[in-house]
């Protein structure tokens, strides 16, 4: 661990940046397991936040643009799973703090490595002025981080398994995977909870994107429409 290491100040606050970006930066985090749909809904809500009337930035952050980058390093033990999702988290955030919409599709299957993730984006930024505070759920010291639950029974999955990791996992052939021989921690007060055996993929991004407009992080582009 390095120790002589001095964080360099900017003059460009997270304030300014936003103001000058016309953005809001935020991270929505989905979380569920294997074959929930999280990641074919991230997809899409990719799609629809980048598109008017919306015209965002915004980027998905995945396994194939992580696992076999970043953290191709990292197996799938508990320490591993951990440090897998703390890295994503500080990815995230940077993401975030870009005023760049962060959507991370994991299962991050351990209440406390989510919890980690959430407190990581709320701690103030660097840059942050002092008088901008901190909310406890992003605000100007911190940033917004939204948890999605997507939700399926267990049975669901592994009737859906789209890439046969089920079959394997009982077969033995994969080892520590979560649904079968490792624990998926539910979350508890997830800011959306998309029920996957209910909803399909255009209203659970409808779900999402009416989340964020209530809560004022999404700008419209008025007279944008999409040819």
């Amino acid at each position: 661990m390095a120790t002589n290491i001095t964080y360099h100040p900017t003059p460009l606050t997270p304030t300014l940046r936003s103001t000058l970006r016309k953005q809001t930066g935020l991270t929505i985090w989905l979380t569920g397991l294997s074959a929930s749909g999280k990641s074919t809904i991230a997809v899409a809500l990719e799609q629809a936040l980048l598109r008017p009337p919306y015209n965002l930035h915004a980027y998905r952050l995945d396994g194939d643009n992580i696992r076999f980058g970043l953290n191709k390093d990292l197996g799938c033990t508990p320490a591993d799973r951990t440090e897998n999702i703390r890295r994503i988290a500080e990815v995230a955030k940077l993401f975030a703090d870009s005023c760049s919409v962060a959507i991370t599709s994991f299962i991050s299957p351990y209440r406390a490595d989510r919890d980690l993730a959430r407190k990581l984006h709320q701690e103030a930024r660097h840059g942050a002025d002092a008088a901008e505070g901190e909310d406890g759920e992003g605000g100007e010291g911190g940033v917004p981080f939204i948890e999605v639950w997507v939700d399926v029974s267990g049975e669901e999955a592994e009737r859906r398994d789209p890439k046969g990791l089920y079959k394997k996992a009982r077969e033995g052939i994969i080892k520590e995977f979560t649904g079968i021989s490792a624990p998926y921690e539910e979350p508890l007060r997830p800011e959306i909870h998309i029920r996957s055996e209910e909803t399909g993929v255009k209203d659970a991004v409808e779900q999402i994107v009416a989340y964020l407009d209530g809560r004022g992080l999404l700008r419209r582009e008025e007279g944008l429409v999409e040819g």
